[in-house]
């Protein structure tokens, strides 16, 4: 069951605590399933806020001065030596540039791997009569559509690639495959992402309804970009 909406202004409140409030640039709340899309300058930093816990929120990030350059999973896993994400953590880009890193963390972990739900995958891994439902793809696909910095720079569907998936747990099994488990995450825990370059976030609050990412029950989460 979702929370009251003073719960989530109050676990916001709390997860704003260390910034200064007077350097916050943007601030908005994603509705449950939706996209999101703002443009963040170099040395500005995006704080994502789980704000119910046991979300995932699939990331895209594009350079704003060259699209053709934008975050990369293999540069990112192949230079940092590691699956999964954390504070510290550096995110490359097709150019094996640093694009942004992850300079607060209250989750811990944040997956590489799993990528974005998409009608076609929802098919293959539970039923073809999931065909229909929403997923991150869509999201992706109706903001590059119709979000206006989405046409400030001319985006299309080719600057739509693997994705990092903020507080989603994709443990890696003893075969080597991958397991979508319960999250690891918890109302108020946040990431916080630094721009190294003028950047577009490109955001599906995940929709998916079908594995536990979500706790089977998608959920608000807040964006503030500050300086």
């Amino acid at each position: 069951m979702s929370v009251k909406t003073n719960d989530i202004q109050n676990t916001s409140v709390q997860s704003l605590a260390s910034i200064d409030l007077e350097k916050i640039k943007q601030r908005e709340i994603c509705a449950a399933g939706e996209g999101w899309m703002a443009e963040v300058k170099k040395n500005q930093t995006l704080r994502i806020i789980d704000t119910e816990g046991n979300q995932a929120v699939d990331t895209l990030f594009i350079s704003s001065a060259d699209t053709a350059e934008r975050y990369s999973a293999t540069d990112t896993l192949a230079q940092n030596q590691k699956v999964f994400l954390e504070e510290g953590s550096a995110l490359f880009s097709n150019k094996g540039r640093v694009i942004a890193t992850i300079t607060e963390d209250t989750c811990g972990r944040h997956d590489t791997l799993g990528g974005a739900c998409a009608c076609e995958s929802n098919t293959v891994r539970y039923a073809h009569d999931t065909y229909p439902m929403h997923s991150c793809r869509n999201n992706f696909m109706h903001s590059i559509a119709t979000h206006p910095v989405a046409q400030k720079h001319d985006l299309t569907m080719r600057h739509i690639g693997p994705n990092i998936n903020f507080f989603m747990n994709v443990p890696i099994t003893p075969e080597g495959g991958l397991a979508f488990d319960d999250g690891i995450s918890a109302p108020g825990k946040y990431v916080d992402i630094t721009a190294q370059m003028d950047m577009i976030v490109l955001i599906s609050n995940c929709p998916q309804l079908n594995n536990p990412c979500n706790g089977y029950n998608p959920t608000p989460i807040e964006l503030v970009i500050y300086e």
